[in-house]
Formats: C-alpha cells, structure tokens, sequence
C-alpha cells in the first residue's frame, strides 16, 4: 500500500459557452419592444373602437348636432322671441322697445323667458328634424350627384321637404309655447296661467281636445318651409359664392348667417304671423288660415303681415348664426371623438 501511488479522480472538462453571458441577457432594444408593441396595439384598438362606434351611431350625426344646436339659440333669442309674440298678437301699437319694458315692468325679467321650456321642447323636435333632415338629405343628394355643391334647386327641395315633415312633428309644441309666450298679453282673469310645457300640452288637450295641438297648422307648415329654405337653402348658397371670394372662416360664416337670417325672417314672418294669430286666437274666431288672412288685410292692412320685422329679423339673424356656428362645432367635435 505504501508503495502504490496515489490516484485521483481525472479533472472535469472545461465548458466553453459558445455565446457570451452577456448575449442572453435582452438588449435595451428587446426590451423595449414588447412596450412599443402595446402601445401600438393600445392606439389601433382605440382607433379601431372609434371607427365603430362611429359607424354605428354616425346616423345620428345631423340629428344630435342640429338639435343641440337649436335649443342652445333658442334659449339665448327667447326674450327677443317673447316680444315678438306678443307684438304679433296684438300689442303692436306699443312697438318692440315698448313690449320689451312692459313686460320687464309687469312681470320681471323673468317673465322675458316665459314659456322658455315650450321653446326648448320645441326644439329638441321640430328644430332637430329640420336640420337634421336637411343634412342628411343633402349629403345624400351630393352622393347622388358625384360630389360638389348642389344647385339651388336641389337646395331648396331639400329645405322645402325637411321643414314640411318638422312641422308635423313640433307643431304641437309650438301651439303650447305661444300660448305661453302670449298669456301675460290677456286680463288677468282670462289669462291661462300654464306653469311649463307639459302642463300646457295636457291641459290643451282635455280642455279643447286633440285637435287644438294642430291650431294654424297650415301656416306653421308655410312659415316651416319658408324658414328652412330661407336659412338652410339661403346659407348654402351664400355661402359657397361667399368662400370663393374670401375663404372660408369665421367671417364668411357669420356674413353667409347673417344674409340667411334675412332671407330667412322676409320669407317666414307673413306665415308666422297668421300662424301666431290662429294658435292664439278663440275656438270661432278665424274660420281656417285664408278668413285670417282676409281679415287681417281688411282691418288692419297688407304691412300688418310684416309687424315687428325689426324684432323678428333680431331674432331670426342671430338664431341663424347661434345655430348654424355652434353646429360647426358640434360637428367638429363628433368628428374627433366619435368619428363619421
């Protein structure tokens, strides 16, 4: 044993790694990726999510936009609106400055907005379907065409139907905010003494029946024609030559407004007044829209159909601007939230 030599087990090989240790670890590069990949991911599927739910709610576009529209305008013109009604209905000889007192003087400032809540449910149907359709209708009739702007004849059938079909639709509201608006013109023990819109509608109809709601529905038919055509069709048209002179912003928005609330309160205000008259007047006063006509002419003169055009066209010109800026607006901001 002494002699032996010692043996002992062979050394274990060597191992050689092939790649570097510092090969496995990811670069800054691998690392980042998976993050920029996310966010990528993230963007498509917003962007992804905002083309669909555009694509199933973008029918609503000229409706929601037209509607919200006309309500803000008719809340910031009600007071003009007020005076107008009550100089149509029979306090015309006090003249626009001389309602606008009275009224502040009898009935507060507040009483400037009554009936605001008619005003505002009209809207909400009668202005939101005369816009919107109007819109829908021309972007249809673009479509047809290939593009471009639309001739005045396309413009005006376009106004010409979408304010028929929205008369149908908001005259009953419209009864209810002029007898509001009117109310305070009348002695107080005649006076009907409406607390809002809805109190009106159902008061109307269990007082006078169904049938009331529709009092001057030919005129509101007629001033709702005149109206579109005057603002919508009016607007188009001035404004595509306008651009071509001085391009498009604010200026040209505000000139081609102002030019179709003229239009617009010129063509409307004869309907508009014989519509106020028959929705106001007493069951047998007016035997249908010519007797109003007729009498009118025979008592009172053929200018009577333009009483208060200055109060009117007050109204009209801002109403057309308030709405037709706001609903750029509008119709900016569906765009890059919602999408088309």
């Amino acid at each position: 044993m002494s002699g032996e030599r010692a043996t002992y087990p062979a050394a274990a090989p060597r191992v050689t790694l092939a790649t570097p240790v510092t090969a496995l670890a990811p670069s800054a590069t691998t690392r980042q990726a998976p993050v920029a990949t996310s966010a990528v991911t993230v963007g498509a599927a917003a962007a992804a999510t905002e083309a669909t739910l555009g694509s199933k709610i973008g029918f609503l576009r000229p409706y929601v936009t037209g509607g919200l529209s006309a309500m803000f305008a008719s809340a910031c013109i009600q007071p003009i609106d007020l005076v107008k009604v009550r100089l149509q209905v029979g306090a015309g000889t006090l003249g626009t400055v001389g309602v606008f007192r009275s009224v502040v003087k009898e009935e507060g400032v507040s009483g400037l907005y009554r009936g605001l809540s008619a005003a505002l449910t009209r809207q909400a149907t009668y202005g939101t379907a005369r816009i919107g359709l109007h819109t829908a209708f021309s972007k249809k009739l673009k479509e047809q065409q290939g593009g471009g702007d639309l001739p005045l004849w396309k413009s005006f059938g376009s106004a010409f139907t979408s304010g028929a079909i929205a008369s149908a639709i908001g005259n009953p509201f419209d009864v209810a905010l002029v007898r509001c608006q009117a109310d305070g013109t009348l002695p107080v023990a005649e006076r009907r003494g409406y607390t809002n819109v809805f109190n009106a509608v159902t008061r109307i109809v269990k007082e006078e029946g169904v049938g009331a709601l529709y009092h001057g529905y030919k005129p509101t038919l007629l001033r709702a024609i005149a109206m579109n055509v005057g603002m919508m069709a009016s607007y188009d048209q001035v404004h595509d030559r306008v651009v071509k002179l001085n391009g498009k912003g604010m200026v040209t928005d505000m000139l081609s407004s102002a030019a179709a609330g003229f239009f617009c309160a010129f063509l409307s205000l004869p309907p508009d007044m014989l519509k106020s008259r028959l929705q106001f007047a007493a069951p047998g006063t007016y035997r249908g829209l010519w007797d109003c006509a007729t009498q009118v002419v025979r008592k009172e003169g053929v200018l009577t159909f333009w009483r208060g055009f200055d109060a009117y066209y007050m109204r009209c010109a801002p109403h057309a601007m308030i709405i037709l800026m706001t609903r750029a607006q509008l119709l900016r901001l569906w765009d890059e939230h919602i999408g088309e």
